[in-house]
């Protein structure tokens, strides 16, 4: 028996969900509204430090200084890419004891920064695309 929840098993399943209930895929002929919004999340994943910080994002919530330590980038870069990533909605923030600690928004970025990531790393390696 798989321990997979139904809706991996059947993806067709995620294209119907109920009121309130988050989906994984969105039936939607984009306008021009939603073209730009979906231009300007990809403009600010079009930054390598940018991408590197929310990459590290979205293996979980980190503060500053972790994100400063893993990047290698200075401080007060990484601090002003973290504040570009805030204001466009794209990371949230909470304040734990004298730390603020950044999470990605929401799962559809997780899967998005990784997919960025692996389409990279495919035609960089040279293996074949999936399907």
């Amino acid at each position: 028996m798989s321990s997979r929840p139904a809706s991996a098993l059947n993806p067709s399943s995620l294209l119907s969900t109920g009121p309130g209930e988050a989906s994984l895929v969105h039936s939607v002929t984009p306008g021009p509204e939603l073209l730009e919004t979906a231009a300007g999340t990809l403009r600010m994943l079009a930054e390598p430090t940018r991408l590197h910080l929310l990459w590290q994002l979205s293996n979980g919530p980190r503060t500053v200084t972790e994100l400063t330590e893993q990047s290698g980038a200075p401080r007060t870069v990484v601090s002003q890419h973290l504040a570009k990533l805030r204001l466009s909605g794209l990371v949230d923030t909470r304040k734990h004891g004298r730390h603020i600690i950044y999470s990605l928004h929401d799962g559809h970025l997780v899967r998005l920064i990784r997919e960025t990531i692996n389409h990279a790393d495919h035609l960089m390696t040279g293996e074949p695309a999936h399907d």
